[in-house]
């Protein structure tokens, strides 16, 4: 484990990287009395050290998606830093990561907050489910559909954002962003985009391919496995057209960016991720016109022409995301 930044805060942030520390990096400007700015433990890649810059923040070692094993071996790391840094409070989005600094910051009477995923549109996730069982973590859903007296609501990342229809053009400038997930390629987004850019780009048309990673072996593309922050949202500033798997962060960066991306779910059944919460992000975004969704083996040219067709503009000032004060069953 290593620290960079600054002194410690009262608050510890703790979220696997990708779409869950986007969400919580996102919310934690909006949560009230905590304090100051807080401390962050993440994972140590180009996205954490480009978002976080200026914050004291602790490496962990890395946890796959539904790595039990490695979130396991984490609980002695998570005991020792939270009794370093004398913490009033740990807020977490999850993924795996989340469970052993719950479990351990309870254990020590650390107050623990858990926001569930924005790609969880129906229910907890599983990591949802397990904080659920940890007595005295306080639960938060960002859809009111699913609130409870347990699962409570306070907003969402995706509050701000409205559609305004434009003049749709050939795109001159693409970025294609397949997350940065060290575990599950996207190959067959890949080959779909191949076969449909070419309908709805100029003959120089610069494209951008973040691919993870997914083996692009024999595509002929310059990809890249990873990008900072700052680049990837200055390429889609600059961009004509966004296409995504459908990972909150790759839609927050995108929107952020004021495009309607077109989000390719990932699919359990092809190997591409370890459910099908993309789906569900990726309908509920649809249905609210922030996304345009398409199988990559459905994906043709109107999808993209479509997202092209809408920009996206911040319509009001998000809300204050207010912590429970005290923890319920």
């Amino acid at each position: 484990m290593t620290a960079t930044g600054t002194e410690a805060g009262s608050t510890l942030f703790v979220a696997s990287t990708g779409g869950h520390l986007e969400e919580l990096k996102r919310l934690s400007d909006r949560f009230v009395d905590i304090g100051g700015p807080g401390d962050w433990a993440t994972f140590a890649d180009a996205q954490s050290e480009s978002l976080l810059v200026g914050a004291r923040v602790h490496h962990l070692r890395y946890v796959p998606p539904r790595g039990y094993r490695a979130a396991a071996a984490n609980v002695s790391t998570a005991v020792a830093l939270i009794r370093r840094g004398g913490y009033d409070r740990i807020i977490s989005t999850g993924a795996g990561i989340a469970i052993p600094f719950l479990l351990a910051g309870r254990s020590m009477g650390v107050e623990c907050h858990y926001v569930e995923s924005a790609a969880r549109t129906t229910g907890p996730s599983l990591t949802g489910s397990v904080a659920a069982a940890i007595p005295g973590v306080r639960l938060y859903t960002q859809y009111e559909e699913w609130a409870s007296r347990r699962w409570q609501y306070r907003g969402s990342v995706f509050d701000t954002w409205s559609v305004q229809t434009v003049p749709s053009r050939r795109a001159r400038r693409v970025v294609v962003t397949l997350g940065t997930m060290r575990t599950f390629g996207f190959r067959s987004a890949v080959t779909a985009l191949l076969r449909v850019l070419p309908q709805v780009t100029t003959p120089d048309a610069q494209i951008i391919w973040q691919v993870g990673s997914t083996d692009v072996s024999g595509l002929d593309i310059d990809a890249h496995d990873r990008l900072p922050a700052d680049v990837l949202g200055r390429a889609m500033r600059d961009a004509d057209l966004v296409v995504a798997h459908a990972g909150v962060g790759s839609a927050l960066n995108a929107l952020d960016a004021g495009h309607v991306p077109v989000l390719l779910p990932r699919l359990r059944s092809r190997g591409e991720h370890v459910d099908d919460h993309q789906q569900m992000i990726a309908r509920r975004l649809a249905d609210r016109r922030l996304a345009v969704t398409s199988d990559p083996e459905t994906l043709t040219a109107d999808h993209l022409t479509s997202a092209m067709s809408r920009h996206v503009v911040s319509a009001q000032t998000a809300e204050p995301f207010r912590l429970r004060r005290s923890a319920s069953r």
